[in-house]
């Protein structure tokens, strides 16, 4: 049975892979998103988060051997094509909050599988998050709830959690919106014998 690593620590990517019964080593790629995003800023939403994918399946495939290692990365655009990043403190939750409250925004998610060194096989999703108008007195409450443990969410949201409160509206895929196309990447594992077929 061929090897899966993670080139993630994500609780939400962990949870899924563990969900449905994939056997994987999970390793914190650490690579430095905010440079790599300044120097890709030029890509549109969807190819940057293929790239940032890549870039974390390969730093950590050419440290293992004869495994296959899955990148993954998610952002969102809003309407107005801004990429929203993660929030570095409460306020700037806040302003993200704010920003997305009563638009319609496009939510990427890509996968890429690394083997040996290479990129060997990928995969990107796109959801629409409509998000309802929310009043700053919702979005104080909502942050007292969940700051900060959103504080590594692209969009300050975690839909299995309360999240799900601030769309009126959700379209695609719920594992995409977690932040992993996961129905490709199962068939996938299936094809190269991570899991039973």
């Amino acid at each position: 049975m061929t090897d899966l690593v993670l080139a993630s620590q994500s609780a939400s990517r962990r949870a899924m892979l563990e969900a449905a019964g994939v056997p994987f080593t999970a390793v914190a790629a650490r690579v430095d998103e905010d440079a790599a995003k300044a120097a890709l800023a030029h890509l549109t939403s969807r190819d940057l988060a293929d790239a940032l994918a890549e870039m974390k399946a390969l730093k950590i495939a050419s440290q293992v051997t004869g495994a296959l290692v899955l990148g993954s990365d998610s952002l969102v655009a809003l309407a107005d094509g801004t990429r929203l990043d993660k929030p570095e403190s409460r306020a700037e939750a806040a302003d993200h909050l704010a920003r997305m409250s009563g638009g319609s925004h496009e939510l990427w998610s890509a996968a890429v599988i690394a083997e040996n060194g290479r990129a060997v096989w990928r995969h990107v999703e796109r959801a629409r998050l409509h998000v309802r108008p929310l009043s700053p007195a919702f979005i104080d409450a909502y942050l007292d709830a969940e700051w900060p443990a959103i504080g590594g969410c692209v969009g300050c949201f975690r839909i299995e959690g309360r999240g799900v409160q601030l769309f009126s509206r959700l379209e695609g895929s719920h594992f995409t919106i977690l932040g992993l196309p996961l129905l490709p990447v199962l068939g996938y594992l299936r094809e190269r014998g991570v899991m039973m077929g």
